[in-house]
């Protein structure tokens, strides 16, 4: 019989205090092999191996490709890249960005999910938005056990919210009782991983290799979804809509991939990039015109500036239009579900005042 050993923790906004206090938490002896992902910005420098080691005796570094997974360590994914599993060996890669990070959660815990199956326990701390819901689904679906640290608790709580609404969670707890959880499962007897679909266990494992950089092309989505109307925010390309129970995600053709949440945030961010290079093309525009009705009046030409400058005032209008939409469209970017506005009512005012 195998042994519950693999513990996989994803973790963003508020993460970084979540997991120094989980690991702190454990018992130096514990027989598991651990794995974490921290969304951070690529050219950040990866300080969560000094941090951690500081609370705990177990050997921590950041992941290094192809090392054998041993247990009693700790393995972190280091900046700019997507840490995977592969049987006995870990695997780092510089694949598409999934959710805009890399690394990102989902990408560790489906490829955990596929090579160990119900040996595996997934843990979602802190963060915005929804990273590490699509793969936690993708644990249950193999079997494997589903963690969650309390929402009230995690100081960003989107991403355990999102968790808790679409998956089957096994706990739901306080970082504390989350330690004490995780020592009683770890080193528990398993059954073999029950037979998983052959569609879902080949989607799998498409998904895994556009991780780990596989030809994209070779591994195409489409035969798992449907084309999607959206573009993708990175690289513009037709996005697929893919569907696992509750769960609606998006993934390109060239591999990034989006949650719904993700991808909200992507368009609106765009639609704020959008607005200031109109901007920047009205006022452009402006200077221009009034540089024309300039020109006119000193060839002593009064009608055809004053078409000039008249342009200029109405354009001046417009500019003036988007500059108010570029202040008020923050209060439009959905950040994270806990700074969304519950109600319009924020919101309709300011788009009246542009009417």
């Amino acid at each position: 019989m195998e042994k519950r050993n693999i513990i996989v923790i994803g973790a963003s906004a508020g993460g970084f205090e979540a997991i120094q206090q989980l690991i702190a938490h454990l018992p130096p002896d514990l027989d598991a092999a651990i794995f974490i992902v921290w969304h951070m910005a690529p050219t950040v420098q990866g300080v969560m191996p000094q941090a951690l080691r500081k609370l705990t005796t177990f050997p921590v570094a950041h992941a290094v490709s192809n090392e054998l997974i041993r247990m009693n360590r700790i393995y972190i994914a280091p900046p700019d890249h997507h840490l995977l599993l592969e049987n006995d060996h870990v695997r780092l890669t510089h694949g598409p960005k999934e959710n805009r990070f890399r690394p990102a959660i989902d990408p560790l815990f489906r490829s955990a999910a596929y090579a160990y199956g119900n040996r595996v326990i997934g843990v979602i701390l802190s963060g915005a938005l929804d990273d590490g819901t699509a793969g936690l689904w993708t644990i249950k679906e193999y079997g494997g056990m589903a963690l969650v640290q309390d929402p009230k608790e995690a100081p960003v709580s989107a991403m355990p919210e999102s968790a808790i609404r679409q998956v089957t969670i096994d706990a739901i707890a306080p970082i504390a009782q989350l330690a004490t959880l995780l020592v009683q499962l770890v080193g528990q007897e398993v059954d073999p991983t029950s037979s998983i679909p052959v569609n879902q266990d080949k989607k799998t494992k498409t998904e895994i290799r556009i991780a780990a950089e596989d030809t994209a092309l070779g591994n195409t989505m489409a035969q798992f979804g449907q084309f999607s109307a959206y573009a993708c925010p990175d690289c513009h390309g037709v996005m697929i809509k893919i569907e696992e129970g509750s769960l609606v995600r998006y993934r390109c053709h060239t591999g990034h991939a989006y949650s719904a949440d993700s991808l909200l945030a992507s368009v609106t961010g765009k639609i704020e990039e959008s607005l200031y290079s109109a901007l920047r093309g009205m006022d452009e525009r402006v200077i221009l015109l009034n540089q024309l009705g300039d020109q006119f009046a000193a060839a002593n030409k009064p009608r055809q500036a004053a078409l000039y400058f008249q342009l200029a005032q109405v354009d001046q209008q417009w500019s003036e239009l988007l500059r108010q939409a570029a202040r008020i469209q923050p209060a439009l970017k959905p950040e994270t579900p806990d700074d969304q506005p519950t109600s319009s009512d924020g919101i309709v005012p300011a788009l009246s005042a542009l009417l």
